[in-house]
């Protein structure tokens, strides 16, 4: 663990050297009602990892939203960077992870005089902070969605086909057999649960042509972002 800590330390502190400046760019205000209140003091651990499933979905959605907005010009879609900012998705999904990510958030970065990075404390809050953590935290291996996404594909073919013709569908199966996939995608933090296109797939399938259809639409955009 130590050896895995120095290591990730390491490559975030090169990766914030190459930062893009964001003095330029207007903060995007995040909509954070949905989620339960944290108090006034900053916490040091994410409050919305361990709250049930219902909770954590809604800081995922809520942080894809903030972080794409906010986050994504430098650190880059989907948090998978392109070597200029630091690869936040390796951060450790634990409190000495969630440190060093607050930290971050809430002062800045600065280098030379030139702000790499703002102070989103006061600017988006303590709650849309830890939603974006929470969606980066959760983004799946890479390596992983490789590894079934033939698999995905020949689903994504499947429901398409029932969504034209549901004769024979078996909804029950196929969302089991997405939930089988989606545990078996691990995330780069070490967070239990990788937010996939597999697990939000197998949600989408209601036995109804439309939810057939939008479950293929998920694999096929979640599929295409990940090559």
């Amino acid at each position: 663990m130590a050896i895995r800590i120095a290591a990730t330390t390491m490559a975030l502190l090169a990766g914030t050297t190459l930062a893009l400046a964001h003095g330029d760019v207007a903060p995007q205000p995040v909509d954070t009602a949905a989620l339960p209140d944290v108090g006034e003091e900053w916490l040091i651990e994410n409050p919305y990892r361990d709250q049930g499933m219902e909770v954590w979905q809604e800081a995922v959605d809520i942080g894809a939203s903030g972080y794409n907005q906010n986050c994504a010009r430098c650190h880059g879609l989907g948090a998978v960077s392109g070597g200029l900012a630091p690869d936040l998705r390796y951060l450790e999904a634990e409190e000495y992870g969630d440190e060093w990510y607050m930290e971050r958030y809430r002062f800045g970065y600065t280098q030379n005089g030139i702000t790499k990075m703002p102070a989103f404390d006061e600017l988006l809050g303590q709650k849309a902070g830890w939603a974006i953590r929470t969606y980066i935290e959760t983004r799946p291996d890479d390596v992983a969605m490789e590894d079934v996404t033939p698999e995905l594909k020949g689903i994504r073919d499947q429901l398409l086909g029932w969504a034209e013709d549901a004769a024979g569908a078996d909804p029950d199966g196929v969302k089991a057999q997405l939930a089988e996939i989606a545990e078996g995608i691990e995330t780069l933090s070490g967070a239990p649960l990788a937010d996939s296109v597999a697990y939000r797939a197998a949600f989408q399938i209601d036995g109804s042509a439309e939810g057939y259809k939008l479950a293929a639409e998920t694999l096929t955009i979640g599929l295409s972002a990940a090559q």
